[in-house]
C-alpha cells in the first residue's frame, strides 16, 4: 500500500517559498465558511461499509460495499458510472476492478477530482499479533474513511458551491500489493489514470483520514507535483480552525494513488496522516492490522478534514467569481 520514503528538509523551504506575503495577507481576509460538516454522518458511513465485512477484492462484501457506495451517490443526485476491467496482480490473482466515478455539476465546467480507496487489505500484515497476519483488515479508516468525507462533502456542495463541477472517485484494489513488488499497490489507480480523457483543475486524494490523534503533514510528492494546493489546504485547515490536525512540518514521500494522477497530468496531492509515536507505523497504530475498526475511528479527525475540504471549496469558488 502506502510506501514512507526518506524526507528532504528543502520541501519545507519550497512550502514557505510558495506563500508571499501579499498572499499570506489575503488568505487572512477570507471567512470562515458557514457550511458546516457532520462528523457523525461520515462516521455512520463508514460504520455502514464496515457492516458488510472486509471488503477484499472478490468477495461478497467487496460487491455489496460497492453496490451500496453506487446507490449513496445517485440518491444524492450525483451521476454514477464505473469502470470495470479484469486486473492482474502480483501474485497471478485475477480480479474485477470495480472503480465508482460520481460526477456533480455541469458537465460543461471543469472539474477537479477527489478520490479515495474502498477496498480492504486481504491481510493483516503488520499486526502485533503474528496469528492475525492472514487474516483481513476491515479498513475503517484505511479506506472507508475516506469514501466517507466524500459522500458527507457530496451532500453539501449544492450549499456550497452549487455551480462548480467536482468528481469523486473511489479506486478499488488499492491495498491487494507486496513490498516486493514494485507497483503492485493502487492498480486501480493505475487503471483509472491510464484511461481517464477528463481534464481536471486539480485534484485531491484522501487516505486513512479518520484516525484518532491523527496529524497531516506535507507530502512529498504533492509538494513536487503541487506545491500550491499544498499551501491551499494547508491554509484552508488554519482557517477552518484545524491547523494543529495540519502542522506545516514535511512528511516524506508516499506511494499512493497520487502517484498514477500526478504522472498523467492531473495536479493532485495526498492528504495522508503521519505519526511520530515510538513503535507505532507512520500510518497510525491500526494500520494493516485487525483493530482497523470503527471504535478507532475519531470524529474530531474527521471534522478538521471534512471542514478544511469544505473551506477549502468555498475560498477557490469565492476566488473565482
Amino acid at each position: 500500500m502506502k510506501h514512507l520514503l526518506l524526507s528532504l528538509f528543502t520541501l519545507i523551504v519550497l512550502l514557505s517559498g510558495c506563500k508571499s506575503k501579499s498572499t499570506e495577507t489575503a488568505q487572512d481576509a477570507v471567512d470562515s465558511c458557514q457550511v458546516q460538516f457532520r462528523a457523525d454522518s461520515a462516521y455512520n458511513h463508514i460504520v455502514a461499509q464496515c457492516d458488510f465485512g472486509p471488503r477484499t477484492p472478490g468477495s461478497e462484501a467487496h460487491r455489496r460495499c460497492g453496490d451500496w457506495i453506487v446507490d449513496r451517490f445517485g440518491a444524492l443526485g450525483l451521476r454514477v458510472e464505473e469502470q470495470k476491467a479484469p486486473l492482474t496482480m502480483w501474485d497471478g490473482s485475477s480480479f474485477e476492478c470495480r472503480n465508482i466515478i460520481a460526477h456533480y455539476g455541469p458537465e460543461s465546467a471543469t472539474p477537479i477530482v477527489i478520490c479515495a480507496h474502498w477496498d480492504a487489505r486481504p491481510w493483516a500484515d503488520a499486526d502485533p499479533d503474528k496469528t492475525k497476519h492472514t487474516q483481513p483488515v476491515m479498513a475503517a479508516n484505511d479506506g472507508a474513511s475516506g469514501v466517507a468525507v466524500m459522500l458527507e462533502l457530496a451532500r453539501l456542495l449544492p450549499d456550497l458551491c452549487p455551480d462548480r463541477a467536482v468528481d469523486f472517485v473511489c479506486f478499488d484494489l488499492e491495498d491487494y500489493g507486496s513490498d516486493e513488488h514494485e507497483g503492485s499497490f493502487a492498480m486501480g489507480a493505475q487503471y483509472w489514470a491510464s484511461h481517464n480523457t477528463t481534464a481536471y483543475e486539480w485534484g485531491i486524494l484522501l487516505d486513512m483520514v479518520g484516525g484518532k490523534d491523527a496529524q497531516f503533514r506535507y507530502e512529498g510528492f504533492s509538494m513536487h507535483y503541487a506545491p500550491w494546493l499544498v499551501a491551499r489546504t494547508w491554509d484552508a485547515a488554519r482557517t477552518a480552525g484545524f491547523a494543529q490536525f495540519f502542522p506545516t512540518q514535511d512528511g516524506g514521500f508516499i506511494t499512493d494513488d497520487h502517484g498514477p494522477m500526478n504522472e498523467a497530468g492531473i495536479p493532485t496531492i495526498d492528504i495522508i496522516p503521519y505519526y511520530q509515536q515510538a513503535g507505532v507505523s507512520s500510518f497510525g497504530p491500526t494500520w494493516h492490522t485487525t483493530h482497523d475498526t470503527p471504535e478507532n475511528i475519531s470524529r474530531e479527525t474527521l471534522r478538521a478534514v471534512g471542514q478544511t475540504l469544505v473551506q477549502l471549496l468555498h475560498q477557490n469558488d469565492t476566488s473565482t467569481k
